[in-house]
């Protein structure tokens, strides 16, 4: 994809390009959208904060027929928030189109969603229990889906939700176009995709050249588990910090969340167990900067493209190099700096340096000091 590729799409789309002012595409959208526009298959593994929302939105955008009242594409994601977050780059990037989405997600009133369903919206975006339910009671309608996405597809296809998934795909036209986009790839996931897929061009970028993460420096603490959450106190009070702190288990992060505000430390948490408007509330606080700190589980965190965060927080070790690398790439995103801090105990260091070779990475031990980092 080249900027005459964009020259060559729809004007709203072209307007939208413009109004964004990329200077160019990132690789995984030049390497997908002249494929995806074509109606080819793809199975991409992007790393995260490359852009691939907008890699399979473009195309996707690109081919509805807003004059036809019926559903033409369906995207799956895996949590609300990542649902609700692509919602938000439809309406941006569909302006003026005519174009409607709308999401269905878990939890949220069915009466409401039905509703919805009967303003015929073009693209349907949900999480795949609640679309899956819809389809079986027949109120959605996938016989006029050209085209399905799963967005963050190794997510998707974990063995609870892979039955869902094959069923949804299943429930479309023949000569439908599958789209699945991932920051990772292992090959149990590359398998099923290739399974729900016919002929897929598969795409690897290893890292985008046009976002230089250069800017993110890798340092680490070193603590005994019981003296982390004093370190995680110290790191909320350095100057402009906007930090995103990862733990393992929802009980372990409460007890944080009270005992940093007991500090008067104000944090926002985000976890699966939270109503869907605390979720939002919790984003909204930490988006908009009155808390400066956000304490969120790995599934909760996933796919969450937040502005600014100046430091990612690995509170619990990550439990594999794969996680490391999602939760570290929600800071430096599109080429800004940032600061990636593991708390360890005396054993994890040993395992992180392990980590950080692998990754050709330098973590460097660091200590406070008259609440600097020296």
């Amino acid at each position: 994809m080249t900027q005459s590729t964009i020259q060559n799409m729809k004007p709203f789309i072209q307007e939208a390009w413009k109004k964004s002012a990329f200077a160019q595409p990132t690789t995984v959208q030049a390497e997908t959208v002249p494929l995806a526009l074509e109606g080819r298959d793809i199975i991409a593994e992007s790393p995260t904060g490359t852009g691939k929302t907008l890699a399979y939105l473009l195309p996707v955008l690109e081919k509805i027929d807003p004059d036809k009242q019926a559903v033409q594409a369906v995207i799956l994601a895996s949590s609300q928030e990542l649902v609700m977050q692509i919602l938000g780059e439809i309406q941006k990037w569909g302006e003026g189109s005519g174009i409607k989405a709308a999401s269905f997600i878990g939890g949220a009133n069915v009466k409401r969603q039905l509703e919805k369903l009967k303003k015929h919206p073009h693209i349907a975006l949900g999480t795949p229990g609640r679309v899956l339910e819809l389809i079986k009671q027949k109120k959605l309608k996938m016989h006029e889906v050209k085209t399905v996405v799963l967005d963050e597809g190794d997510q998707l296809l974990v063995p609870e939700h892979t039955q869902t998934v094959q069923n949804i795909v299943k429930s479309t036209l023949k000569e439908r176009q599958v789209l699945l986009f991932s920051a990772t790839l292992p090959p149990v996931v590359e398998q099923l995709a290739k399974e729900l897929t016919a002929e897929a061009e598969v795409i690897r970028v290893e890292k985008d050249e046009t976002i230089q993460a250069a800017g993110v420096d890798h340092i680490y603490f070193v603590a005994e588990a019981r003296d982390k959450i004093k370190m995680l106190e110290k790191i909320s009070r350095l100057e402009n910090i906007k930090a995103l702190v990862f733990v393992k288990d929802i009980g372990n992060l409460t007890v944080m969340a009270e005992k940093l505000d007991f500090k008067n430390i104000s944090s926002s948490t985000l976890h699966s167990d939270l109503s869907k408007f605390d979720r939002q509330k919790a984003i909204k606080n930490f988006r908009t900067g009155k808390t400066n700190m956000l304490i969120a589980t790995d599934v909760a965190a996933r796919g969450l493209d937040i502005k600014g965060v100046t430091h990612v927080v690995h509170f619990d070790f990550p439990k594999d190099i794969n996680q490391y690398v999602h939760r570290s790439g929600r800071t430096g995103r599109f080429g800004a700096s940032g600061t990636v801090i593991s708390l360890v105990t005396e054993r994890e260091e040993r395992e992180l340096k392990k980590l950080a070779k692998e990754l050709g990475l330098t973590a460097e031990k660091k200590v406070m000091r008259g609440g600097q980092i020296v």
